[in-house]
């Protein structure tokens, strides 16, 4: 647990120092320094078979080479990078083979010994990307009609500077035919080889590319804007690229509103990177200039789908102002090897999370209903989580790199980066407060313009501590911010955090109907989620996901791993569970039985239950006024009402 203790707090001026002296100041002369730039050659015309090829040429100077592997992945927030497949690593000098030998306290260093009077390293070696879909971006990134590079995977650098120091001359070459979408500023293109201008390996790192046979742009911004915004689009199939002109006008109108948020941008241009395939690991990931977003092949043009993943693009481009200009002291490092403390994620994505949702409401990807159904969905979720009585949300962040990658089996009693969706209701209470302390006047907009707008910039780092999001908060409206958030963040605090939800005048309540987003989540992730009732959440192959702590289900003997083989005498199908369930109200005896498979061995578990089906929905709270829709209606200039659900 984080100790509880006064900070110092930097004035904007000492910051910027702060971060010039981190990123902007080469460090002392170190063996394996040079200043000439690192030639990365990058031959990805094989990625659809999950290989790359990789050469470098690293200047160095006299003396013994560590050689660095990236490691600590900025917005990974972890230890993640996928050293384990780079294979096949040949080191030579002037034609020679040299020697090396991995570190054995830190497997992502390679230790060489060149001969005297060596100015260069040629680097060769190959890296794998895996067909596994779980994961971040070591995870899989490629199809056959797709790939997506991180930087990060593909090269080595000398360790004895700061990244921001290191600069390097890359290019890529790509399958014959494929287009490609990235921030990074071409020098040149030959056939199917583009040429990126020189960049430091921040910058290099910080900047995916999207590459594919199936391939749209579109932009975002209007014509002449100094700063534009692009989305890049690319796809296992033609079909998937033909979303209705009004869902890529959506995405215009959110560049729109993350700017009337803002009031400023602090980057040059803005790409967003978009894949759609059911061969990659879906997710998002934040850069500076653009993000990696990754999302099912019919995610833009299935209305079923589309509104599980409304909210990521607005989520992953909130996060070019909140985590990378401004960002946690501790998230702050000279290069990626060295690790971060990440006690503070309750802002870095808690907060992005909500302006995330709440932007892709005011945008249009999200319908007034579709808002609610994900909100309800939300809190219902973190009302059942029994792991709150021991572990407190701040905790959940310093430990994220592990909870990132832990087993969904007793996810509830465990907790896991709960600082995602927990954040969110956290601040939107944090929003309503403002609001009725300024009797309407002043919202949580005027913080974000206050701590992350004016004036526009070139990408940069201001780093800042939370005695600085305190002080901010107190020029919005006065109010004892440290000790609001102590008693949320860093307390263990049992209740579930929906404040300001009922101050916005809904509350959760359930129905034994399911909304439209739940039918179309079990379809997508072929779940039956009976959490609300019995406590159980059932995955593939029949398996126990997770059982909440107390629940019925639990109390019957039910655990993670259990296969579910029958309901009362017959054979486990979704249906067959729901109705059993709903039939414990109307017989009126209040008990179900599950015959269940644990490893070789059968039992017959008697659940007690008898409230019917339950699924979370939201409802107004009478004599409240409804300030949750005014939060989400439209915000900049001349942007229409959020359309309504489109009727099934």
């Amino acid at each position: 647990m984080r100790r509880v203790e006064k900070q110092v707090r930097f004035s904007a001026g000492i910051i910027a120092v702060a971060v010039a002296a981190t990123f902007g100041v080469a460090a002392q002369a170190a063996p394996g320094d040079s200043s000439g730039p690192i030639q990365v050659h990058l031959d990805a015309r094989e990625a659809a078979r999950h290989i790359l090829h990789v050469r470098e040429t690293i200047p160095v100077s006299p003396g013994p080479v560590t050689l660095a592997y990236p490691k600590w992945i900025p917005g990974e927030h972890g230890p993640t990078g996928p050293v384990i497949d780079l294979v096949d690593l040949k080191i030579t000098a002037g034609g020679k083979a040299i020697a090396w030998r991995r570190d054995p306290a830190d497997m992502f260093l390679y230790q060489v010994d060149p001969p005297a009077g060596t100015t260069a390293l040629e680097v060769a070696f190959d890296q794998l990307t895996p067909a596994n879909k779980e994961g971040f971006g070591a995870a899989a990134s490629a199809s056959a009609q797709l790939a997506i590079i991180a930087w990060n995977q593909f090269v080595l650098y000398a360790r004895g500077a700061n990244a921001a120091d290191i600069k390097l001359e890359a290019d890529i070459s790509l399958p014959e035919g494929w287009k490609y979408g990235t921030a990074l500023r071409v020098a040149s293109e030959s056939g199917a080889t583009i040429r990126f201008k020189p960049a430091s390996l921040i910058t290099l790192i910080d900047s995916p590319i999207l590459a594919g046979a199936h391939f749209r742009t579109e932009r975002l911004s209007k014509e002449g804007d100094p700063r534009p915004a692009y989305l890049h689009v690319a796809a296992d199939s033609d079909a998937a690229l033909q979303a209705r002109p009004e869902i890529y006008d959506r995405y215009r109108r959110l560049v729109s509103e993350e700017m009337a948020l803002f009031g400023a941008r602090h980057y040059d241009e803005y790409h967003f990177l978009l894949a759609l395939s059911e061969h990659v690991a879906h997710f998002g990931l934040e850069h500076h200039e653009s993000s990696d977003n990754r999302i099912p092949e019919r995610g833009l043009i299935d209305d079923d789908i589309r509104p599980l993943h409304a909210d990521l693009l607005a989520h992953e481009m909130t996060h070019s102002w909140n985590a990378k200009y401004r960002r946690p002291k501790g998230l702050v490092t000279a290069d990626y090897q060295t690790p971060i403390d990440s006690r503070m994620l309750w802002v870095y994505e808690g907060l992005t999370n909500y302006l995330g949702v709440v932007l892709a409401g005011r945008s249009g990807l999200y319908s007034p209903e579709e808002f609610r159904d994900m909100l309800a969905w939300m809190a219902a979720e973190h009302s059942i989580r029994p792991g709150r009585a021991w572990r407190p949300l701040e905790d959940t962040g310093t430990e994220a790199q592990l909870l990132y990658e832990a087993p969904k089996g007793w996810e509830s009693l465990r907790r896991s980066v709960d600082f995602y969706e927990e954040g969110t209701f956290l601040w939107l209470e944090v929003d309503m407060l403002i609001r009725q302390k300024s009797g309407g006047k002043k919202s949580l907009d005027d913080f974000c313009k206050a701590f992350y707008g004016p004036p526009d910039s070139s990408p940069k780092v201001v780093p800042y501590t939370d005695e600085e999001v305190f002080a901010t908060l107190n020029t919005v409206v006065e109010n004892d911010w440290r000790g609001f958030f102590r008693e949320r963040v860093v307390e263990v605090r049992p209740g579930t955090p929906l404040g300001g939800l009922e101050a916005s005048g809904w509350h959760l309540g359930y129905s034994e109907t399911k909304t439209p987003r739940l039918k179309a989540q079990e379809g997508a992730d072929e779940i039956t989620d009976a959490r609300f009732s019995i406590g159980a959440l059932i995955g593939k192959d029949d398996r126990v996901v997770d059982v909440l702590g107390d629940s019925p289900a639990a109390r019957a003997g039910l655990a993670p791993g259990m296969r579910l083989v029958a309901v009362d005498g017959r054979r486990f199908e979704r249906d067959i569970l729901e109705d059993a369930i709903k039939g414990t109200r109307a017989a009126g005896h209040g008990s179900l039985d599950l015959l269940v498979e644990n490893a070789d061995f059968f039992r017959t578990l008697a659940v007690p239950y008898g409230e019917g089906l339950k699924y979370p929905v939201l409802e107004r709270r009478t004599g409240v006024a409804d300030t949750l829709s005014d939060i989400i209606r439209a915000h900049a200039p001349g942007a229409p009402a959020p359309a309504a659900r489109p009727k099934s």
